[in-house]
């Protein structure tokens, strides 16, 4: 195995998260790698099909609002910098492989399971990144 150069680490933002980001950041000092951090916020549309009604697009707000500042916070504890940290809309599994690509990532970093809820990874969803993700894949038991 070649040494990691570059670890993103997925966080659902539960106190699980703390768990998985130690072992990124354990990794990211042994091989002296880049760390960035992404938390993916599942749009409720997809949740619910369709047209938001008007009420959910304020909740969505205010997901998206403590979710940044949830993943400053976690950030700020891994010694992430602004510019290494990422919050995307999108499905979980396709938007970590993105990033991954996008930022040159060599080694993916996620919790094996999740509390199932809005806007949080879901459990299925360390089993999603495995499946074609374009580099290796550390699933953290939680």
């Amino acid at each position: 195995m070649g040494e990691y150069r570059h670890i993103l680490v997925g966080l659902d933002l539960t106190e699980e998260s703390r768990q998985v980001s130690k072992r990124a950041c354990a990794l990211s000092r042994a091989f002296s790698a880049e760390l960035s951090c992404l938390h993916v916020i599942e749009p409720l549309s997809l949740a619910y099909g369709g047209d938001i009604p008007m009420d959910l697009s304020t909740i969505q707000d205010q997901i998206q609002e403590t979710a940044k500042t949830h993943l400053a916070e976690f950030a700020a504890t891994l010694k992430i910098p602004t510019e290494n940290q990422y919050l995307i809309f999108g499905r979980p599994e396709t938007e970590i492989h993105n990033l991954a690509s996008q930022i040159g990532a060599d080694l993916i970093v996620v919790g094996s399971h999740g509390r199932q809820g809005l806007a949080l990874l879901l459990g299925s969803t360390a089993n999603g990144v495995l499946h074609g993700a374009p580099v290796d894949v550390l699933a953290v038991r939680v």
